[in-house]
């Protein structure tokens, strides 16, 4: 008879538990069903973009009851195409992309509603380690900066221009395009590279090169990586793009107030294939060289610098309206 009753009871829990079970998964589906994606296409996947992943890890866009669909877009080109195409709602790339379609007369150009990056996140790798290194050590070397024209060359340049650096006096290559570099660089070809994170990190592990500068530290504020929208999308759904802004705005801060560990833990699922210390490592990097946004506003000052730099490169034949392109979601 007791065996039998404790039968029964076991019965009951089981059913109980199974109850219990069955309805948190309804409302986590019926939650789920209740947020509103946003496709959003990324430029690159890097730790450079660390607190947008803590805000999709630590649940800051559900919160404003918004679904990341992140889709990976090799290229601002691209980007911004798949943003005016609808392929996409929002893009995540350099700003001067947006500059480029509103020169060109688009009318439902691209507004770009909040920052993340302040800075260029290429640091200078150096073949000889044995010094310390001052940039007068470029004059007659060779330095492979990418293509010329693109923004990891034009941002190289600017950081010569404000350090007083005569470019001429460098052998600066342009040969070789981005993707290359890191290959070209470990196959021998120059005495310097610019390369961006994990990419540095992975040359200084399988080399023996080392990272002795920071471009972003010297080439200034620019709203280097920022989310941008269709004019006519921002128009129809400012609210929601104001609680996505607000989900940055937690991951900026998230970043910015814990060590390089904690941030490593929460996004080390966004890079299955990265060592957490190599990872540690980075945000280590760009935490020194001060690379992310206190918060995502983006400030005139900034916007300018950028449209200096493309001026100067002849990208640009004048800068355009601070007030039609940046479009604030956080004050």
């Amino acid at each position: 008879m007791k065996k039998k009753i404790i039968a029964i009871l076991i019965a009951i829990i089981l059913i109980v538990v199974i109850v219990i079970t069955a309805i948190k998964l309804i409302d986590k589906k019926d939650n789920n069903n209740n947020l509103t994606t946003i496709r959003l296409a990324e430029v690159t996947h890097s730790v450079f973009y660390a607190p947008l992943y803590v805000a999709i890890e630590n649940g800051y866009f559900e919160d404003e009851g918004i679904e990341i669909d992140l889709i990976l877009t090799s290229g601002a080109d691209k980007v911004s195409a798949a943003v005016l195409s609808d392929t996409v709602d929002v893009g995540f790339a350099g700003t001067e992309s947006s500059i480029y379609i509103y020169a060109g007369g688009e009318e439902d150009y691209l507004v770009t509603f909040a920052g993340l990056t302040k800075r260029d996140g290429q640091f200078i790798l150096a073949r000889d380690c044995s010094n310390d290194f001052k940039l007068e050590d470029l004059y007659g070397s060779e330095i492979l900066v990418g293509r010329a024209g693109g923004m990891p060359a034009v941002n190289f340049l600017n950081a010569m221009k404000n350090a007083n650096i005569d470019i001429n006096k460098i052998n600066v290559n342009y040969s070789i395009d981005f993707a290359s570099l890191s290959g070209s660089f470990i196959g021998g070809i120059g005495d310097y590279v610019n390369l961006f994170e994990p990419t540095a990190t992975t040359v200084v592990n399988v080399s023996n090169a080392c990272i002795v500068d920071s471009i972003g530290r010297l080439s200034g504020e620019v709203p280097y990586t920022a989310f941008y929208a269709r004019k006519s999308f921002l128009e129809n759904n400012e609210e929601l793009l104001q609680g996505f802004t607000r989900a940055i705005a937690k991951g900026l801060e998230f970043v910015l107030e814990n060590d390089s560990k904690t941030t490593a833990e929460v996004i080390l699922p966004q890079f299955p294939d990265s060592a957490k210390n190599d990872i540690i490592t980075i945000i280590d990097n760009y935490k020194k060289y001060d690379s992310w946004l206190s918060s995502p506003y983006i400030s005139e000052e900034s916007f300018n610098n950028l449209q200096d730099m493309l001026i100067d490169n002849d990208l640009i034949e004048e800068k355009v309206p601070y007030s039609d392109l940046i479009h604030n979601l956080y004050e």
